[in-house]
């Protein structure tokens, strides 16, 4: 059918040993020395090192999903003319989707210890694979910038209110001075907590999801008690109806949707590979992705519509809304949490993952944690918050725009791990110069191709109203337009189908030793 990788057998002799899980590691002598693709932070993770429990990864999820970006995505929906429950059930329905793509990646994490740009080496090649790692190392450095402004301005509201003077300081580059200090104060506090390594990343994600949760909830509680009940934005109309004003807006929206977790689709087996087994991993995600995110979006929902009922008119940004308050208490404690919800997505979602892709860029000069800082800094220099101005241009053109790409790699991974190999990989050859993944010159042509032609389906009919985007309005290329609304789903759907079909005409792979693919 495919050319499909032979089993290996689990055993030392070809560097590589399993436990009765199935969980495989590196045999002891069998270490890749060569410094241009290995380093400490690129080898797969010692047995006794894949320890995170189904908790682990839940709390993992419902500490990135609590953050005001999330908290805003039913917001930006609304103001594109959906009611609540349409809002709710889009966002519903795309995170139940991006779960499946979530569990085949993060598979390889358990099994093999091995982060993202390592798995991707299997089908790009060991050099091939910085094309998808620096793609997601880019997007998450934007993420990290985005998410890190919103974090600052939310402090800079919280402490406005509290000091007054604060909000009114002189301006540099059209903001407040207090704003930009706030902004970096937040900056270097993230990078701090990460430079200590993943095992404190973990232990704050355990402690950070239960707090972000009662913060919320206490958020609703207060709303509600205020409102005497919940407003009138429960029983508001939608502007688009069911019917044909509906799906135009619906699918691109499920897209961006789609796209906002369309990262961690890709560079889940960072975290999937301290997995103390495969139950974890599938459960935890399960458990902590849809139903956390869904729950989010109702929440928004919920303590806007009391906004509206208390203040007679909707508050979608929860700073904003605390910032109401003139309770001393009441803003602290929305301080802490807005400190907390967005520390701790970001570190999680957009700070590992481009610490391993540059990593895996040059190993030698190039650990985890330099790649972190380097992350901080591209993050600032894309001046995020022009990201963020309209609905838009963050869900339109770019969560829309990022999805597409990230699409296209994601059915490659898939393609290639799940369909041609059976997930079966040879360990140290993901390491090693002239081994079966070196292809030709160290690149897959055949995932070369197939990101290019899924990635110019996915993205080619990129398009912009007047005035609302930077795409031409008749699209990049006019007879792809059709298809830029379901930007995600023709990415990964045409690179999968097209990797498959260039792959089915490849030599079988021999068990050991150097090979095409």
């Amino acid at each position: 059918m495919t050319a499909t990788v032979p089993p290996v057998p689990p055993s030392s002799s070809d560097g590589r040993i399993a436990d009765p899980s199935g969980r495989i590691e590196l045999a002891p002598g069998s270490l890749p020395d060569d410094p241009r693709f290995v380093n400490d932070d690129l080898l797969p993770v010692p047995l006794e090192r894949r320890r995170w429990t189904t908790y682990n990864f839940a709390a993992l999820w419902i500490g990135m999903a609590h953050n005001i970006p999330s908290w805003l995505l039913a917001s930006g929906l609304v103001a594109l003319g959906m009611d609540w429950k349409q809002a709710v059930l889009t966002i519903a329905l795309a995170n139940v989707i991006v779960l499946a793509p979530m569990l085949l990646t993060g598979h390889a994490g358990p099994k093999y210890g091995i982060p993202f740009p390592v798995l991707a080496r299997a089908s790009f090649g060991l050099r091939g694979a910085n094309l998808p790692a620096m793609i997601r190392a880019g997007v998450a450095c934007a993420w990290f910038g985005i998410q890190t402004w919103i974090g600052g301005v939310g402090v800079f509201t919280l402490l406005g209110k509290m000091f007054g003077g604060w909000a009114r300081a002189g301006e540099i580059g059209g903001q407040p001075w207090t704003l930009w200090l706030c902004f970096v104060l937040f900056w270097v506090l993230e990078l701090a907590i990460i430079h200590r390594g993943m095992d404190t990343l973990r232990r704050f994600e355990n402690w950070a999801a239960p707090f972000v949760i009662v913060g919320a909830v206490v958020l609703l509680v207060w709303v509600a008690v205020k409102a005497g009940g919940f407003g009138p934005l429960l029983d508001q109309p939608s502007a688009l109806g069911w019917g044909a004003d509906f799906w135009p807006v619906f699918f691109p929206s499920l897209m961006g949707m789609i796209a906002f977790w369309s990262t961690l689709s890709l560079n889940i087996p960072d975290f999937t590979r301290f997995g103390a087994g495969q139950r974890a991993q599938v459960r935890g995600q399960s458990l902590g992705l849809p139903t956390t995110m869904t729950f989010f979006a109702l929440l928004s929902v919920l303590v806007t519509s009391g906004s509206q009922a208390v203040y007679g008119e909707a508050i979608w940004d929860p700073v904003q809304l605390v910032a109401r308050t003139d309770n001393v208490f009441g803003l602290l404690f929305g301080l802490i949490t807005v400190l907390v919800a967005t520390i701790s997505v970001n570190l999680a979602a957009n700070v590992v993952s481009p610490a391993y892709d540059l990593a895996n860029l040059a190993p030698k000069l190039i650990n985890f944690r330099t790649g972190a800082l380097i992350t901080g800094v591209v993050g600032v220099l894309i001046m995020p918050w022009k990201l963020t101005e309209t609905p838009e241009l963050y869900i339109f053109t770019w969560l829309g725009l990022v999805g597409g790409l990230l699409g296209t790699v994601a059915g490659i991974l898939i393609a290639d791990y799940w369909i041609i190999r059976r997930t079966v990989l040879d360990l140290p050859d993901l390491y090693r110069r002239g081994g079966r993944y070196w292809y030709t010159g160290g690149w897959n042509w055949r995932a070369v191709a197939a990101f290019g032609a899924g990635g110019v389906l996915a993205v080619g009919g990129s398009h912009s109203a007047p005035g609302k985007g930077p795409f031409p309005d008749g699209g990049l290329i006019p007879f792809l337009r059709p298809l830029a609304d379901y930007g995600w789903a023709v990415g990964l759907a045409s690179s999968l189908v097209l990797y498959v079909l260039l792959s089915r005409n490849a030599r079988r792979e021999p068990a050991s030793g150097p090979a095409g693919h």
